[in-house]
């Protein structure tokens, strides 16, 4: 075998159905954390845990279905940037809204 068709075959991951079932069974908990958490009230804490769960959830999507924990640097380097992007266009978001005069016109 090449040196090269070796550097190919190390980089693939073969990941185990024991793994896409405890996904699984995370995301069906999390699912079921959400639903439990809609008919709590928790006054103004109920966007922050249905997002916390939702955050959770996604994680567990990124890092294991789309094999992102399992991926190059440059992969997780361009994941990380996506989310900072996000964050960054969230909080000018939330600073133009924070910082309008509501109601004083």
């Amino acid at each position: 075998m090449s040196e090269q068709a070796k550097h190919a075959e190390d980089e693939h991951h073969i990941v185990g159905p024991k793994v896409y079932v405890i996904c699984l069974f995370g995301l069906l908990v999390g699912t079921g954390l959400t639903v439990w958490a809609s008919f709590v009230e928790l006054g103004p804490w109920n966007p922050v845990i249905a997002l916390a769960i939702a955050t959770a959830k996604a994680t567990l999507v990124v890092l294991f279905f789309m094999h992102v924990k399992y991926s190059s640097k440059l992969t997780k380097l361009t994941v990380f940037a996506g989310i900072f992007t996000f964050l960054i266009l969230v909080s000018m978001t939330l600073s133009d809204y924070i910082s309008r005069a509501w109601g004083s016109w």
